[in-house]
């Protein structure tokens, strides 16, 4: 019998999963690292208007080696480049686009969230940060709240009862997405709603610190 085992990397099964669900001309802010993969996994005909809290709406893919332009950055400060159409603004105009409700969606990483919906993804007390950037914001004013990341830190969980590390913000997650399953939160409870073939609902229990309901309809994840 071939050997149906998912040889994708862990960040690409996660980026594809959280890729499928977004739709044509949604306005997206991506987070840096992981959140980042979920452009280069979109769906066949999807385009997204990706959106750069330091001032871009229309954002392309990364620029190639020895044709950046010096002058367009993303917010991690990597190069990047712009599709037709971008627009260019300052970073008071940029926020109010946030703060204002007009991102559908926002995909970011976290180093904990917890069952109640709270996320704590800026700091870690005593380590060394460039800043908080523009999370706290955009976890409040997009319309929908995407975690992606490894469900485990060298094996301890980073989804738990409750956050152990400063906040970014309270009771605003709509999803977690692992590369062992899907999280909602459906009427304010943590739901399990998709698992990876690869993995068993005991599993992911055991990796997993908060508390769960498991979805009557549970689905593959893909």
């Amino acid at each position: 019998m071939a050997d149906l085992k998912d040889t994708r990397d862990p960040k690409t099964i996660i980026a594809a999963r959280i890729a499928s669900e977004l739709k044509d001309g949604d306005v997206v802010n991506l987070g840096i690292g992981l959140p980042e993969q979920v452009a280069n996994n979109l769906p066949e005909g999807v385009e997204l208007v990706l959106q750069s809290e330091n001032g871009i709406m229309g954002m392309g893919p990364a620029a190639e080696g020895g044709k950046e332009n010096v002058d367009i950055v993303n917010a991690g400060a990597k190069y990047v480049t712009v599709n037709p159409g971008a627009m260019f603004f300052d970073s008071a105009t940029s926020f109010g686009f946030i703060r204002g409700g007009h991102v559908d969606a926002t995909v970011l990483g976290a180093m904990e969230v917890d069952e109640n919906a709270n996320i704590a993804n800026w700091i870690i007390p005593g380590k060394m940060v460039p800043g908080m950037g523009g999370a706290m914001d955009l976890v409040v004013g997009a319309k929908k709240v995407i975690v992606g990341m490894i469900h485990t830190q060298k094996g301890a969980p980073k989804i738990l009862k409750q956050c152990t590390l400063p906040l970014t913000a309270v009771g605003v997650v709509s999803e977690i997405v692992t590369e062992m399953c899907v999280f909602e939160f459906i009427d304010g409870k943590l739901t399990l709603t998709e698992l990876h073939p690869d993995h068993t609902v005991e599993e992911v229990t055991a990796a997993t610190a908060a508390g769960f309901a498991v979805a009557d309809d549970l689905k593959p994840m893909i």
